[in-house]
């Protein structure tokens, strides 16, 4: 068995394996971790395909970006996971159908795909390459490249209106009545009359005064 076959199997095993793990695993944090295994073993297998660019997409963007922004979402809420778990037997009729149909779906693909089509072998040197890539991407699939694009941005807007829902529990300001608040607004000056400090300290000794000899006055009368 040659280096490069032993590499594949092993970086395959792993990648199965992690997969399996990140539908398994009970905690959220540790199924994060096992998906950014996969994406390593994942990268492995493109740079065994001579594609770097990809392998490096893969550990950039993926690893560095996305599943980076997954682990703090998981860390930052505050998930029940035994809450979530409590219709997992539910779903799993339903979930079994889809993955069977997707199964027989790929197996079909791939069946059609090596029935009788002799394909002439593709140069390695072409392969993963950033210009062969975009010559793909906006000439022979530029309608599936469009469709995936719309399908991010209703994704962004979706999460971006479940994120900005209303709810009793949290204050919130309209920022648009925050940018069109006047100053007359946030401050109101309102005139006073003057006061005489000294004639305000005389009158409190005063009432001090006459609230003494009230309370004495009082005490005078009370039988002994």
């Amino acid at each position: 068995m040659e280096f490069k076959t032993f590499l594949f199997y092993a970086f395959s095993v792993i990648m199965v394996l992690a997969a399996t793990r990140v539908i398994t695993a009970r905690n959220p944090v540790h199924a994060a971790l096992f998906l950014v295994l996969a994406f390593f073993n994942a990268a492995g297998l493109w740079l065994l395909l001579q594609a770097e660019f990809l392998a490096i997409v893969l550990v950039l963007v993926y690893v560095g970006a996305v599943m980076v922004l997954f682990l703090f979402v998981v860390m930052m809420l505050d998930i029940n996971i035994d809450r979530m778990r409590e219709g997992f037997w539910g779903y799993l009729p339903i979930a079994s159908g889809v993955g069977a149909l997707i199964v027989l779906e790929m197996a079909a693909v791939l069946w059609r795909g090596f029935d009788g089509n002799v394909q002439a072998p593709t140069a390695a040197g072409n392969i993963g390459g950033t210009r062969e890539l975009g010559l793909l991407i906006y000439t022979k699939y530029i309608y599936g490249f469009e469709i995936a694009a719309v399908i991010l941005l209703v994704a962004i807007i979706a999460a971006v209106a479940l994120t900005l829902r209303k709810r009793k529990d949290t204050k919130a300001i309209d920022p648009g009545d925050a940018v069109r608040v006047k100053r007359n607004d946030r401050l109101r000056i309102v005139k006073m009359a003057s006061v005489d400090q000294p004639a305000l300290d005389a009158a409190s000794t005063a009432s001090a005064l006459a609230a003494a000899e009230a309370a004495a006055t009082v005490a005078a009368k009370e039988p002994k």
